[in-house]
């Protein structure tokens, strides 16, 4: 059985048309693909621009709250400086709340002689530079404890890890 010469040249332009055909069909696959990469790809750069946004933010913040607790810190310790060298120069006092009982085991008839009221108590001296030394050791633990519960509150609540991811293919 032979082909007419007409069916082979229809046939060829057939097979001719459909080449092309089938590469224009994949061109356009390919780039639709592509196109939906690129999609992906922009809304992972809005993540992470979210992500620094937010990093930078907090680490702003963190500085925040740095700078006023060590300030507040300063402030206390150059205040405990200054009652230091008062006390030490004699220009200040370091009085103590104290009180005598009356019903001591010193009996008040026994008979012997009494003091009279000598004044305010007062500490010892070489008990004054431990007072000192513990305020100063007090105002650094407050600080301390007040700027972790700053950092908790107001940075570490905040957390991008604590919300929604932003990077929906960064485990891709």
């Amino acid at each position: 059985m032979t082909i007419s010469p007409f069916k082979a040249a229809l046939f060829g332009m057939l097979i001719a048309a459909l080449v092309p055909l089938y590469w224009f069909i994949r061109l356009v696959d390919q780039r639709d693909d592509a196109l939906e990469d690129l999609r992906d790809l922009n809304t992972e750069v809005v993540g992470l621009r979210q992500a620094i946004r937010i990093s930078g933010e907090m680490l702003a913040e963190r500085d925040a709250i740095d700078q006023r607790n060590t300030k507040e810190l300063t402030d206390a310790r150059t205040e405990n400086e200054r009652l230091r060298r008062a006390v030490g120069d004699g220009t200040g006092r370091l009085y103590v709340s104290a009180t005598c009982p009356a019903s001591g085991a010193v009996s008040a008839t026994a008979g012997t002689p009494r003091v009279a009221d000598a004044g305010r108590a007062e500490l010892a001296a070489d008990a004054r530079q431990d007072y000192f030394t513990l305020r100063d050791q007090l105002a650094l633990s407050r600080q301390m404890i007040v700027g972790l519960q700053q950092y908790a509150l107001d940075v570490c609540r905040r957390s991008p890890a604590l919300s929604t991811n932003p990077l929906p293919n960064l485990n891709k």
